[in-house]
């Protein structure tokens, strides 16, 4: 895995290095430039050329070189760009993580043992303990159901995505929501690309419904932060955060319980 980590890093600033100019603010590549890639740098051609793509978009950091060639204030990301397309793009850069001394709401925990004992890693776990608690409902004060999981499929202009978990929601005046959510571990970066890719599907594939895009992420002490999130000018805003710690009901603090407020 080590080895294949630095053959994407070479692959992927060679395919950076063959489009970038000084001043360049955005350019476009094909899937197919990632074998290319490979075969002159003499490295193991990828089984899944997608991955190393994945790879950057949402896992690890751009290599140092090309970190190095982004103005201050600004950084590059690679978004889908149509069909087997990806487009390398300078936006203004955003650093969204959980806010200290926000207040902790405790939470009755209601996460069946077996899920947490054979949860996969992170973000299964933080999706699996975000459905079972439906902390959805009580971020957004509306009924919300999952649809599905690990949604593959494509929005028109970026190509394929992948949204981590879609609801649907019903709030008390009979407005329905469509609701995706993306799942972060401790290390992972809320970042531009995968809020963009799940506001667009929402407004392509459900445009007689409201939007609301969330973001979840572990922190330290089993707190789970959840955001609400939105776009304005190419940047991501949050409109909203809460944090809370799920824990054993007889743990609860009567009194914090009654004079939790909006």
């Amino acid at each position: 895995m080590a080895k294949a980590r630095v053959n994407y890093r070479a692959i992927i600033e060679t395919i950076f290095f063959d489009h970038y100019r000084e001043g360049i603010t955005a350019f476009e590549f094909e899937r197919s430039e990632i074998e290319q890639a490979a075969i002159r740098l003499n490295v193991d051609v990828p089984d899944n050329l997608g991955d190393v793509v994945y790879t950057f978009r949402y896992r690890r950091a751009l290599p140092d070189k090309i970190l190095a060639t982004q103005p201050r204030g600004r950084e590059w990301i690679i978004e889908g760009a149509g069909r087997s397309r990806y487009r390398f793009k300078l936006v203004n850069r955003t650093h969204i993580a959980p806010r200290d001394g926000l207040v902790v709401t405790d939470i009755p925990d209601s996460t069946p043992e077996l899920i947490r004992a054979y949860a996969l890693d992170d973000e299964q776990a933080l999706l699996a303990i975000v459905r079972y608690n439906r902390l959805i409902d009580t971020f957004l004060g509306l009924t919300a159901y999952s649809l599905q999981n690990h949604l593959r499929t494509t929005v028109k202009g970026m190509g394929q995505i992948e949204i981590d978990e879609l609801y649907i929601g019903l709030d008390r005046n009979g407005c329905h929501h469509v609701i995706p959510v993306q799942a972060k571990g401790g290390r992972d970066r809320i970042g531009i690309v995968q809020t963009a890719q799940d506001i667009r599907f929402a407004e392509q594939r459900f445009p007689g419904m409201r939007c609301r895009a969330i973001a979840a992420q572990f922190m330290e002490d089993d707190i789970i932060a959840l955001f609400e999130l939105t776009l304005r000018d190419d940047e991501v805003r949050v409109m909203e955060e809460r944090h809370y710690r799920l824990v054993p009901a007889d743990r609860l603090d009567p009194a914090a319980v009654r004079n939790y407020r909006d």
